[in-house]
This record gives C-alpha cells, structure tokens and sequence, in this order.
C-alpha cells in the first residue's frame, strides 16, 4: 500500500469518521500489507491501533469487531485476544453475539489456550445457547476432564426437554455415559455408577448384554473382581435373549482367564523374589500374620482354575434358563433341561418339581402330560413305584387343555402297572378312570366352574383313546362277559368308531356267537352313514355270506339290496361285485346277470367301462359267447363318451369276426366310424382296411372308402360351412355393400375380389334333379352327363389307399349342382380350376 493512499485514507476518515465503508476499505488494505509478514513485526501493532481508533466510531459494527478477533486470534495474543471478543460482546447487541462467538470458541479450543479459560469461556457460551451441550460434552471428553463431561451429560440424561442437535438418540448418550463410566472408574466420583447402568438396564432392553459387561467391568477397573463376578452372575441368570447372554459369558470367561493368567504370574514372580532375597520385612511379617487364612492364600490357582472349569460346564444350563426365561411354559425346553442332569437323580428331579409348578397346561407349548409322565418313569426306573404312583396321582388331577393329554396320562400309568404284573391294579385303573362322573360331583363342579371352562375331569368318561386301551385290556386279562361289557358302554356312550364296531363282532364270532356279531354288525350300519359304514358293510356281508351261504340266501339278498340301495354311486361297485359273487356260487346265473345289469347303471360314468368289461366277462363264462351280444348293444346304446363306445365297437366287431358274422362285424365297423377322425384316429382304420382286405371285396372296399371320405368332411370345419356360406354369398355382399355406403365405409379390395370371382347363383346351370348337399367334398368334374340320380358318387378305378394290392377305380365327376355358384366352368376347359389358379388368372387377365 503506498504512503500517497494512507495519507488519502487518514484525511478521508478525519473529514468523515463515521464512514464504515472507508474504515472497512481502509482495514482490508491493511490487513493485506501485513498478510505475509511475521506477527512479531511493527506493521502488526499499527494495524491494531488502527482496528482501535476504527472501534472508536464503529464499535456497532460486527464486520470490524471480525475482522479485529481474527487478526489478533492469527498474532497468538491471547490475553489481549480474550478481552477483545469479551468486549466484542459486550458493545454489540444480543441479537448478533451468534457471530461473535463462533470465532471465540474456535479461539478457546486451540492450542496453548489454558484449560481455565475455555471452561470458562464454553460455561459463558451454554448459557446464551444450551442447545450446544453436546459440543461441550465432546470439548471435556477430548480435555479428559471425565468427570465434569460426566455430571454434564448424566444432567442432560435427565432432561427430558433435551433434544440433540446432532442426531444423537437418548439411547446412545445412555451407551456413551456407561462407557465413560466405566472406563474412567477412578476420575469419576459423585454419581451411583450402579444405579446409573442398572437403570439404562431397565430402560433399554436391546443393550442388556453389553450395559451387564459395563458394569462389571466398572467394578474389575475399582479393583473389585468379587462384585464383577456377582455382577456377570445377576447378568447370566436375568437376560432373556440368548445373545446377551452370549455377549456376558464371553466377558466372564474372558475375565476368569485373564484373572488365572494374573494368578500365575504373580506367583511366579513371588517365587523369584523369594529366591533371590528380595522380599521386604513388612511383607515377611504380613505373611506371617496371615498364614493358614484360605481367604489371603496367594496361591489360589486351583481355585480359580476349577471355577472356569465349572462355569464352561455350566453354560449348557445357563443357555437353557435364557430360553426358559422367555416362555417358562415351553415343556420341550425343559425336557432338555432335565437331559442336562443326566446321571444325576437329585438334580433331575428338582427340574421336574420346578417344570410342574410352572408350566400352566393351558398356555404350554407342546404337550404338558409328557413331564408327568416323564417324572414318574423317572421314579420307576429307580425302583420306587410308591413315589411314581404318587406322581401319576398328582398328574390326573390337573386340569389339562385336551382330554387326550389326561387319557395319556391314565395309560401310562395302567401301562406302568402291566410292566410289574401288576394286572389288577391296571384294570381297576380303567374302571376308575372310565367312571361317569355322579350327579353331586357335576353340580359341584358347575357351581365353581360358573365362569371357566369346565375341567377336563368331566369329559375323560368319553375318551376314545382310553375305552380303547381299556377293551384292550379286557380283551387280554378279562373275560367275555366284562369286555362284551365294556362295548356294550362304548355303544351306549355313542362314541364307538367303524372300528371297534368290526372288533366287537370279530370277538363274537371268535366265541361262536354269530347272531350277537350280526346285531353288532346292524348296529353299526345304522349308526354310521357314508363313507364311514363301507367297512361296516363290506365286512358284514362277506362274513354273512361265508357263515351261511345257501341257507339264508334271502336274507342274504335283502342285506345287499339294503347296502347297495343306501350306498352313493363311488362305493357301490364292491358292493354290486359281492352281491354278483353270491348270486354265481350261491344262487342263479341269471340273477348274477340281472345284479350285474344293474351295476352298471348304479356306478359312477368313470367306472361304466370297466364295469360293462367285467359283466361281458362274466356273461361269456357263464352262458357263452353269443349272449354277449346283447350287453354290447345295451353298452354302445348306454350313453357312454364316443370313445369308449369305439372301444366297445371295435371289441364287439372283433367278436362277431371271431363267430364268422363277418356281415355283422361290417356294420359295427360301419357304425363305430362316425366316432372315429381319420386324421386323429388311424388305428381304427388301419383295423377296418385290414378287415376289409381279409374278408370283403371291391365293392365293400369301395363303401369303406366312400365312408372314410364323408367322415373326414364331417370332422372338418372348414368343409361343414364352406358351401353354406358361399352359396349365400351374393345376399350377403349386396347387405354388405348397403350398410357400408351408409356407413360411408369404402369397399375392401379382397371383398371386391372375392365378389368378381365368385358367380351368380342364377347363371350356373343346375339339373332339374340336383339339390345342395353340405358337408360333401368334390372328389373331380363330371366330363360327361350322368343319368340318373346326379347324387349318386361312384368312386374310381383307381384306389387311393396305400395297401400293397391297389385296386384300379374309374373316375367320375360331381354334377355342377352339387357345387351351386362356386365354380363357374369355362367352355373347353379339360381340368378344373382350384380357387388360388383362378385367382391369379383373374389378376394376369
């Protein structure tokens, strides 16, 4: 800057000293002339003196109050400095210290600045702006002054107004308090650092884990590895997720070997000492003191050695309690709690006592009888009956969810009976547990089951499951009478299944009481309906059938018209079968047939086939081969798909064959064809051209031809609308052209064609005799007149067939009637024309 310029500024500001333009220029030449010198040189303090006789008129103005911190704050004057941002704040207005103190605590956080001074200096500031805790939290973390960063962030904790400015959540200033907590143990004082994690413990529930090993690692850095030991205990047997869990052993693991590694150490280091006469007097006289006291016994590897050993085998046993902590109704869980003790009896046997107390059969998962029964094999496996009867005793008075869980439960105790032959007992078991319960004990149990389920107590009389095991059980220790009993009482409880109805009457008939098993059996089907009573039935009738035989062959009769008639259409094929079998070994052949006539009607369309098959099967066996023929016409008239009455056909032809009928064998053919689609179906014609070459003649070749020919047309859809449609043609293009010229719809060029191409209906010439037959395809032109009946088609000399032996045929045109205005015949034409050659003559014409 040169001096001509200064001189121009100093008289510009003496004439007009409250320019802030002219003192704002003025500075920043200034500020540039000293920009690369050294702070120590003498241009420095005449700029500052210049900022103060500028601050004399523009004290108002932040701008220079800036510009003069920020030159000071670059000279390392830091008295002179703090002052001047002090009396920055104290000459400008409230509503702009925000720009003043940003340049005054980036001047505190720096280096040299005295620790003193910038507390002071952030204290000041959090008073004018609270929100900015957070950055003064941080200040004294990085100035590892722990324990104001302490009190200042558990306070911020505690104010539920806070809201961080930086995004944190309380959850983690929570995690951050613990880890300062922690980590600087012996710094910190003034606050409950257990009170302070427990309760971040009870606040936040996805941290458990790591706020349990903060806490104990508190107490190991106080110098307290007892407490941290308790303190991983409260952890491991309160957390409820198996990964905190996972997160505390880790730690407590970790801890107790490091503890050893320590142990082991020191005492080898004692032993150095000692060996080489180190060892002071106050430590020789301490020693002495404290000698044969196991608590001060330095060597205590042992100890702490068996103590990992018992918590690593421990850990199967914690894991479970964590699971059990989750849902204590879990039976599966504890089943493998009670594994865990294997080989211990005592231990075992407290975890069923625990598992019964706590699992409430009503929310358990999985089935709660199986601890019961558990226990009580438990018992029995040591030889102690008394006790295991004791428990099963307990077990059945507990009001489970299901009755299933209460039978089972009723079982194995019977069960546990019959391994000590203990017979009696299991049957008075089954009486006792199948007793109906008497009116006084009903009327009990509804007065204090007013607003509650009732107890499954009341409901165990009619359990199929323990009926079952105790007609069992009478079956094999009791006598007839007592287990025709017991049936007598499921049959009256109406829970008797088609089972233990074919039980009950195969136990009859074991003790040749046959009537008593057919009452069982006619019971039964009364009491059951479809599908269930189809074993019923079909037992029935069979055992009838094989106990008497021709004796009761009516009432045998009435037995399967009572089935067959109750019976829907997908059960009564057996039915009908065994009904057809009594009738052949029993009764008469012609009642067989009549039976098997009528199951053919009685079954379901899927089955007539087969069932048709079965009874032109039995028909021959029983009255020769000609009485077939009349099923084969009912079957081919009896509504079946085409193809399956084609099959009939083709079996039917077959056997006329087979009797020489060959007549009759050309018209089932013949009939059967119009179910057959020579592009779809070749076997059937290859059969028929095999027939014919064996057994006809031209003329039968011919009309086989002819009919393969039509059935062809028949099938084809083209063929069937074609002559129809174009023989209306030209009604159709005239209707057509109207409706477009009133639509204003130009005419379609492949229209325009089609109609110059196709001729008149009254130009062709037609024979007074000819009529229009639809669905016939052309096989030529007539060359010549034909008398007679122009519908008359008599094929050519020359066979299209690809059999070996070609038959020479004679061609013979289709009268001109047969067509109508689809061909228009050009005078002295030899051959006609396809539809594709006249088109594209018309186009070249």
């Amino acid at each position: 800057m040169s001096t001509e310029r200064c001189i121009i500024y100093e008289r510009s500001l003496k004439a007009l000293p409250g320019s802030y333009k002219l003192w704002y220029a003025y500075l920043r030449e200034r500020l540039e002339l000293v920009r690369n010198l050294p702070v120590t040189h003498s241009q420095y303090d005449t700029l500052n003196n210049m900022f103060e006789r500028a601050l004399v008129n523009m004290h108002k103005m932040p701008r220079i109050w800036i510009m003069f911190l920020q030159s000071l704050t670059e000279q390392k004057l830091l008295t002179r400095t703090r002052r001047t941002f002090d009396r920055a704040l104290c000459a400008l207005p409230v509503t702009q210290h925000d720009r003043i103190w940003g340049p005054y605590l980036v001047f505190v956080i720096q280096k040299g600045v005295p620790i003193e001074t910038s507390l002071r200096v952030y204290r000041r500031y959090l008073k004018y702006d609270p929100s900015h805790i957070e950055d003064f939290i941080d200040f004294l973390l990085e100035s590892s002054l722990w324990q104001e960063a302490s009190e200042r962030l558990s306070g911020v904790l505690n104010d539920d107004q806070f809201f961080s400015i930086k995004g944190k959540t309380k959850h983690r200033l929570w995690l951050e308090l613990c880890d300062l907590l922690t980590m600087h143990s012996a710094e910190v004082s003034g606050l409950n650092v257990d009170a302070v994690i427990r309760g971040g413990i009870k606040k936040f529930t996805d941290q458990v884990g790591r706020l349990w090993t903060s806490l104990a690692d508190y107490y190991i850095r106080r110098k307290l590895p007892e407490k941290a030991r308790d303190i991983f205990e409260e952890g491991m047997t309160t957390v409820v997720t198996v990964r905190d869990f996972s997160v505390i052993f880790d730690a407590y693991s970790q801890f107790e070997e490091s503890m050893l590694a320590y142990k082991m150490e020191n005492i080898d280091l004692s032993d150095d000492e000692e060996e080489n006469g180190e060892v002071s007097t106050s430590v020789k006289f301490e020693k002495m003191i404290l000698r044969g006291c196991w608590l001060h016994d330095d060597n205590d590897v042992d100890m702490r050695l068996t103590r990992l050993e018992h918590l690593m085998d421990r850990r199967p046993e914690l894991a479970n309690s964590v699971l059990l902590r989750q849902n204590p109704h879990n039976v599966e869980h504890w089943h493998r709690r009670v594994k865990l003790f294997e080989g211990n009896p005592t231990r075992q046997i407290l975890t069923f006592t625990e598992a019964v107390r706590t699992v409430d059969p009503m929310k358990a998962v999985g089935k709660p009888h199986t601890l019961w029964v558990a226990f009580a094999k438990l018992y029995e496996n040591h030889k102690d009956l008394d006790n295991a009867r004791v428990i099963f005793d307990r077990a059945v008075q507990v009001n489970f969810k299901t009755v299933d869980h209460l039978a089972s439960i009723w079982c194995e105790w019977a069960e546990m009976e019959l391994r000590h032959k203990k017979l009696d007992k299991a049957l008075a078991l089954m009486q006792r547990a199948t007793a109906v319960p008497s009116v006084g004990v009903k009327q009990i149990v509804a007065t204090d089951m007013k607003d509650s389920q009732e107890p499954v107590q009341m409901k165990l009389h009619r359990c199929l499951r323990l009926w079952a095991f105790y007609v069992d059980l009478e079956e094999s220790l009791g006598s007839l009478e007592s287990t025709r009993a017991v049936y007598d009482r499921i049959l009256d409880l109406k829970i008797a299944t088609p089972q233990i109805i074919i039980n009950y009457a195969m136990l009859l008939e074991e003790h040749k009481y046959f009537e008593d098993a057919f009452q069982i059996y006619e019971r039964g089907v009364k009491i059951f309906k479809y599908p269930h009573v189809k074993d019923i039935w079909v037992t029935y009738l069979s055992k009838f059938v094989k106990r008497y035989g021709t004796i009761k062959l009516e009432r045998a009769r009435e037995l399967f018209e009572r089935a067959v008639e109750s019976a829907p259409a997908e059960s009564v094929k057996p039915l009908y079968l065994q009904y057809a079998k009594l009738e052949e070994d029993y009764g008469l052949a012609k009642r067989a047939m009549k039976v098997y006539g009528q199951a053919t009607e009685a079954v379901p369309a899927n089955e007539k086939l087969s069932m048709y098959e079965l009874y032109i099967a039995r028909a021959a066996e029983i009255f020769g081969i000609p009485k077939t023929r009349e099923i084969y016409e009912q079957t081919i008239q009896s509504g079946l798909p085409d193809k399956d009455v084609k099959a009939m056909c083709l079996k039917y032809a077959e056997l006329e064959k087979r009797l020489g009928e060959i007549v009759r064998a050309r018209a089932i053919y013949t009939f059967a064809s119009q179910f057959a689609d020579p592009r779809t179906d070749p076997d059937f014609w290859n059969r028929w051209h095999e027939f014919e070459v064996q057994h006809g003649n031209e003329d039968t070749f011919r009309e086989m031809l002819r009919i393969k020919r039509s059935v062809s047309a028949s099938y084809s859809q083209t063929h069937f609308i074609l002559p129809e449609y174009l023989m209306q043609k030209d009604e159709t293009v005239n209707l057509g052209k109207a409706v477009d010229a009133q639509a204003g719809v130009g005419e379609d060029e492949m229209v325009a064609l089609e109609r110059k191409l196709a001729p008149a209906i009254k130009d062709t010439p037609v024979k007074d005799n000819s009529t229009r037959v639809l669905g016939f395809v052309s096989a030529g032109l007539e060359s010549q007149d034909v008398a007679g009946n122009p519908e008359d088609i008599e094929l050519p000399n020359e066979s299209e067939s690809e059999d070996e032996d070609k038959v020479e045929i004679a061609q013979k045109d289709v009268p001109d009637a047969v067509f109508g205005g689809l061909v228009k015949k050009s005078k002295g034409a030899e051959a006609p024309l396809g539809a594709l050659e006249r088109i594209k003559r018309q186009k070249c014409g």
